[in-house]
């Protein structure tokens, strides 16, 4: 990843809506949250965290799937890998003393 592809990322979590859904969707892995379920932890209407979900969408941080009649939403562990290991990488700049209490952090994950 690169700056230029973390930016519209960092953008979209910048929000506290935002972050909280996604938040919300990572703790709910793998198998996701209904749009319904995620507008209901929000406390806001549908129309507002459509809005807010289609920010987290566009900066691929969310993927949805049809089940049934639902629509669920799942958080893309992928893109919030690639962010991770992005600002590790550029912060640490390949020194090790600086990126081991990170890693020490993250171990228990």
């Amino acid at each position: 990843m690169i700056a230029d592809s973390a930016l519209p990322i960092l953008a979209a979590l910048a929000h506290p809506t935002r972050l909280d859904a996604f938040r919300l969707l990572v703790q709910n892995e793998p198998d996701g949250l209904s749009t319904g379920q995620l507008v209901e932890a929000s406390g806001l209407t549908q129309s507002t965290f459509s809005t807010h979900l289609a920010v987290l969408a566009k900066a691929n941080l969310v993927k949805s799937e049809k089940r049934g009649r639902q629509i669920i939403q799942r958080a893309d562990i992928d893109t919030l890998r690639g962010l991770m290991l992005f600002l590790a990488k550029d912060c640490c700049q390949g020194r090790a003393e600086l990126c081991e209490p990170l890693l020490a952090e993250l171990a228990c994950c």
